[in-house]
């Protein structure tokens, strides 16, 4: 079993990272794999906060195209490079996001909530002054929200991200507890012919699991799906690929035989 295709990368493209591309690219080649996709963020309306910069997560998406277009030709005997993004999705962004995802042609589309009624569970105030079950339910109730409103996205991804910053991490977190809003995002993602992402990122952020956990994997396999990528959100050269060799286990515990790699907005499957 194995998985060479990282799909969820961010370098200095994108406002949260300082890693040149370049040496990112030099470490997927070191570590074997065979395809990298990068997928700067860009979110609209994202809101202020007194430790960013105005417009932090608006990303330059022309010196991204063409900066990645010279690396793409620089390495193209030597790995696949794809043109992706990541979207923060929120409703009040979605005719934003629908105009920027047809303004250019990526390879792929990651459609990610990260701002939540207007705050980011990355800072605390999100979870401030109520109990973390009834959060969590609002994070994930935001995400039928978008995609009930917008379509122009390949996958959703790390669907339970609001874990990761919730106090005590998963000690407060159960699937069967979120189980009746959670179908109705994965059934209403599979009518629309959408995947899912497994996000290993919260490994190194000291979770016991991935994203999504394995019960939404297994149920989401349960229900006919798929489509489902594999990406690190490395936005260092350290996490380019982490934890993929468990990743497949987890994915073969759950169903799954294949992966997916987008390409022209169009999925690849590969076996595991």
């Amino acid at each position: 079993m194995s998985i060479t295709a990282d799909c969820h990368l961010h370098s200095s493209y994108s406002g949260d990272s300082d890693t040149p591309m370049e040496e990112m690219i030099l470490q997927g080649i070191r570590q074997g794999l065979s395809t990298l996709c990068f997928t700067e963020h860009n979110d609209f309306d994202y809101p202020v906060y007194p430790d960013l910069p105005e417009n932090f997560f608006l990303l330059d998406t022309d010196s991204y195209r063409l900066g990645l277009g010279r690396l793409k030709e620089k390495y193209r005997d030597r790995i696949r490079l794809l043109f992706g993004v990541e979207l923060g999705l929120q409703p009040e962004a979605a005719r934003a996001n629908a105009l920027y995802a047809n303004s250019g042609e990526f390879d792929f589309i990651i459609g990610s909530t990260h701002v939540c009624r207007g705050k980011d569970p990355y800072y605390p105030g999100f979870f401030e002054g109520r109990d973390k079950e009834s959060a969590i339910r609002e994070y994930f109730e935001s995400i039928l929200e978008n995609v009930e409103k917008f379509s122009e996205f390949d996958v959703y991804g790390h669907l339970d991200y609001v874990v990761r910053y919730a106090p005590g991490k998963e000690k407060w977190y159960a699937y069967e507890n979120y189980r009746d809003i959670l179908d109705r995002i994965l059934k209403l993602l599979l009518e629309k012919g959408k995947g899912i992402e497994l996000n290993t990122g919260g490994l190194k952020s000291g979770m016991r699991e991935m994203h999504p956990c394995r019960e939404i994997l297994r149920r989401y396999r349960e229900l006919g799906g798929e489509i489902i990528t594999v990406g690190s959100d490395a936005h260092n050269v350290p996490n380019i690929g982490t934890y993929f060799d468990r990743a497949a286990d987890v994915l073969c515990e759950c169903g799954f035989r294949y992966y997916c790699i987008f390409e022209k907005r169009k999925p690849k499957f590969q076996k595991l």
